[in-house]
């Protein structure tokens, strides 16, 4: 661990050997063609900005990618899988062109995404087809599965979906967990050019409607049950529910996830308004016995780079939630790119992200396929059978390398004080610890060094749904600090702005922008009126830029970036702006003992002068919020804050609201205690909760 420095952050972590990384070699590749001397990070992001084309030029012939030119596809020439010819990317993207409207990029490029995950490149190394692509995990089951045999499973369900007619746009859904079946499913679907949407069996039928209902899938894929803390929860009924309201829905199958179930039963029960409803077994029998049906060398049709691969959800908590579509081409070098560049992913590192099949991490996670990555999946509770010990022994049974997770689970192991080094475990194989999902508390930072020792890379991350990637990534070039995200991406033009839109350099906190173009900027939002959200959402608050809606600061001295929460949560008492992070921070530090959780709201009603900072706790158990208690909490924030942060109300309460994902609810709580009449969407997981604040801001 480094030693504090007065004009620096607490640094934790650096790599060993950085001449050694993926980093280093790219780096040394960009130099020799342009003729540069890059000294460290900051130049070579620099570069990266302000020669956009080449970048993504450089990245796609390094990371390697499988695909032919639009023309070969159209002229039916003969393909043959391998990197692409450097020719192919002379056009990445029109010059000086804008964030908005969305560029096309990589206009002359046909590609297939699945193949690319199928077949993966790396400029290291190739895979053998008999070494392990997945490893698939439950509370009580692991299954191997090599990549002949990804490959021999997605073949069948190819041909499969390509027998019920599925074609290039057609929306095919799961409602399914984290498990090799879903990955078969998104696989099949992309290599055909449809489009892949999915949603985790825990979520309410309100929720999936809500987000389904404005697709209209052709096929929905749905596990029987699932198996959670030790307990089955089968679907039937939520599955009957959800598919008596998709009219257009041909064809439901069914996967046995969890066995021990009826599963004829379940499929007696269950008939799609037009169509028919098949076990995963009969819906691959009726393919018919042909052998070209059994080969699994598909040959893969092309599709342009901006073709859509998935549509993903925006929280939607206050409305019905919008439906991103990403394109395949700008998903997959992306994500190549973080693996690879960013993350010093080798072929056959073991890499994991505790996720569901909701959440924008899984397609993350799933991308780590095209490097070679052994994948490993786990469906069911962190916390069983093992209590707060479950992922770190799953670590070390597995030999993970690169463990993911939200912040929120690495606060709860630090409020429970579990030290995996402590209690007999190596953690020998872990490289990195991914966090994202939430700002990682200061505390939090220090607390993963200490429990897992300090070889391992706290590699906290911040994106989002909305770009299905990366703006703040991990860096082996330059040390980790605590409590900050390490640098921004390559690539990413990224600033922080002051509400005029002014650029901010001297490390004040800003709401977080995009100058120049990505790849993984969404295709549109699906629907009739999806071009015209897309703008709205990104492009009205600030002109000809992306406005994220994260509040951010950036550390002129380290690079490193702090979030501070949601832009359209920002407090403002007395016009000083900042994040609600900074609160919960100092509660975990300081009250983990005592607080379970928290929800940090700016109220004004037309009546009041200002805003007043309202936080509400929810209690550990047996705990509860007296006056000496509140005062204390007063005063600590004022001490490691200021007074403007002092909360004018602290109240306990009975639960925060989140969403499905597991973020806070903050915005409609704001509405709420703002006099508004807001109608949350099933989005809200625990929606019931929110009476609670609206009969406290009735009487308060």
């Amino acid at each position: 661990m480094g030693e504090l420095d007065a004009n620096l952050p607490l640094q934790l972590w650096s790599h060993p050997a950085p001449e050694t990384t993926q980093m280093w070699i790219f780096k040394t590749q960009v130099e020799k063609k342009y003729n540069l001397k890059i000294k460290g990070y900051d130049e070579l992001y620099g570069w990266s900005i302000e020669n956009v084309a080449d970048f993504w030029r450089e990245v796609c012939l390094f990371t390697g990618v499988h695909a032919t030119s639009r023309k070969s596809v159209e002229d039916q020439d003969i393909y043959e899988r391998g990197p692409t010819p450097a020719s192919l990317f002379d056009q990445i993207l029109p010059p000086d062109a804008p964030i908005y409207p969305r560029p096309d990029f990589f206009p002359d490029v046909a590609l297939n995404f699945a193949e690319n995950l199928l077949y993966p490149l790396h400029p290291a190394g190739s895979v053998d087809g008999g070494e392990l692509a997945i490893i698939a995990a439950t509370e009580t089951s692991r299954e191997e599965v090599t990549w002949d045999q990804l490959r021999q499973k997605f073949a069948e369900c190819y041909h499969a979906l390509k027998h019920q007619g599925v074609k290039p746009h057609d929306r095919v859904a799961g409602f399914v967990g984290h498990n090799t079946n879903a990955v078969v499913a998104m696989l099949a679907t992309t290599a055909l050019g449809a489009i892949w949407t999915a949603v985790s069996p825990d979520t309410g039928v309100g929720a999936v409607l809500d987000r389904l209902q404005q697709i209209e899938p052709v096929v929905l894929f749905a596990d029987n049950a699932s198996l959670y803390n030790g307990k089955t929860h089968e679907t039937t009924t939520k599955v009957r529910d959800m598919i008596a309201s998709l009219p257009k829905l041909g064809v439901l199958v069914v996967f046995e996830a969890i066995s021990g179930t009826d599963i004829q039963a379940h499929i007696k029960s269950l008939n799609p308004p037009s169509g028919e409803a098949f076990t995963y077994g009969q819906f691959l029998l009726q393919r018919g016995h042909s052998s070209d049906n059994s080969n699994t060398e598909i040959e893969f049709d092309k599709f342009p780079a901006s073709h859509p691969a998935y549509i993903l959800y925006s929280s939607g908590t206050t409305g019905k939630p919008k439906c991103i579509v990403h394109s395949a081409g700008g998903t997959l070098i992306q994500h190549k790119k973080e693996h690879i560049i960013h993350g010093d992913i080798l072929p056959g590192d073991r890499l994991f992200y505790f996720t569901t099949t909701t959440w924008m991490m899984w397609h993350w996670l799933i991308s780590g396929l095209s490097c070679g990555a052994t994948l490993i999946l786990y469906d069911g509770s962190p916390f069983f059978p093992h209590g707060p010990l479950t992922m770190p022994k799953f670590i070390d049974e597995l030999q993970i390398k690169q463990f993911g997770t939200s912040a929120k689970f690495l606060s709860v192991l630090e409020q429970k004080n579990v030290f995996p080094n402590n209690d007999g475990l190596s953690l020998a194989s872990l490289k990195a610890v991914y966090s994202t999902g939430s700002p990682l508390a200061p505390s939090t930072f220090q607390y993963v060094t200490k429990a897992f020792g300090s070889q391992v890379q706290t590699a906290s991350i911040t994106g989002g749904t909305d770009i299905i990637s990366l703006f703040g990534a991990p860096c082996p070039l330059t040390p980790v600090y605590q409590g900050e995200i390490q640098q921004k991406g390559l690539g990413m033009s990224i600033f922080a702005v002051s509400p005029d839109g002014t650029i901010i350099i001297d490390g004040s906190s800003g709401d977080l922008i995009c100058t120049k173009p990505f790849p993984s900027q969404p295709v549109t939002f699906f629907g009739p009126d999806g071009p015209q959200k897309y703008k709205e959402s990104y492009f009205e608050t600030f002109t000809n830029v992306w406005h994220h809606g994260d509040f951010i600061r950036f550390n002129p001295s380290t690079g490193g970036m702090v979030m501070l929460g949601r832009s359209d949560g920002i407090l403002k008492p007395a016009g000083v702006r900042f994040g609600s992070a900074e609160i919960y921070n100092v509660l975990l530090k300081f009250f983990s003992d005592k607080v379970e959780d928290a929800l940090c709201i700016g109220r004004r009603r037309e009546s009041d002068s200002d805003e007043m900072v309202v936080l509400f706790l929810k209690m550990s158990e047996g705990g509860r919020l007296d006056e000496e208690l509140r005062q204390e909490i007063k005063s600590v924030v004022r001490r490691e804050l200021s007074a403007r942060h002092v909360p004018g109300v602290v109240e306990e309460c009975v639960e925060i609201p989140v969403t499905t994902n597991g973020k806070k609810v903050e915005v409609a709580v704001k509405q709420i205690l703002c006099g508004m009449d807001v109608k949350t969407s099933a989005s809200v997981a625990n929606s019931e909760c929110l009476n609670w604040y609206r009969e406290w801001a009735a009487n308060n």
